[in-house]
């Protein structure tokens, strides 16, 4: 199932909006999940444009996409996040010779302040963003193979300090990244498909 598009809290949708894409995948038997986004780069060593396997997250968020009733069809009540990427598909995509990183995701929707920028990347985060986070739990809860590709659009506020971030910026990185990104999201594919 190919998803185009999604919502984000930041459009003010709650989180059970943002998650129900997920939760009809994983009702219909979806047994991995694999998202994208367009993020800012908090480790120096990465570029723009650069495509980056998620291997970890940081939910700064200040909220859970399972708060409320527990529904047990869907999941436990207290899911493990342990390995919430799945450590297969991140050495996959390592294979091809993609880098790894954390992603921190804050509620948006104004970019970070730099002191956010260098509180995420004390906390041990490589990107940050605004979306992803809720969706992975989601996944993740319902038992479902996860993996992430992130596209790190600008240097994250602070590391560029003469530079402005704009929304059409990340746009138009996220255009000239689109056609590398579909041909890992196909080898990944191939991937899964010969399990």
């Amino acid at each position: 199932m190919l998803q185009q598009g999604r919502i984000h809290p930041y459009e003010g949708y709650p989180f059970k909006a943002v998650t129900f894409p997920v939760r009809v995948f994983g009702m219909l038997g979806v047994k991995e999940y694999i998202g994208t986004n367009a993020s800012g780069a908090v480790n120096p060593s990465y570029s723009p444009g650069e495509i980056i396997a998620v291997r970890d997250h940081i939910n700064l968020m200040g909220t859970n996409p399972l708060i409320g009733p527990n529904e047990p069809r869907w999941n436990e009540r207290f899911p493990d996040m342990s390995h919430a990427y799945d450590p297969e598909l991140v050495a996959f995509l390592e294979g091809l010779g993609l880098k790894t990183g954390v992603y921190a995701a804050f509620i948006g929707p104004s970019f970070e302040t730099p002191a956010e920028v260098r509180m995420a990347r004390i906390l041990g985060a490589d990107l940050a963003g605004m979306s992803t986070v809720p969706e992975v739990i989601t996944a993740n809860a319902m038992g479902m193979r996860v993996c992430v590709l992130s596209c790190p659009s600008n240097m994250a506020a602070g590391l560029e300090p003469e530079k402005s971030l704009t929304g059409q910026e990340v746009l138009d990185k996220m255009s000239e990244t689109s056609e590398a990104l579909s041909a890992i999201i196909v080898k990944l594919m191939d991937r899964l498909n010969q399990e």
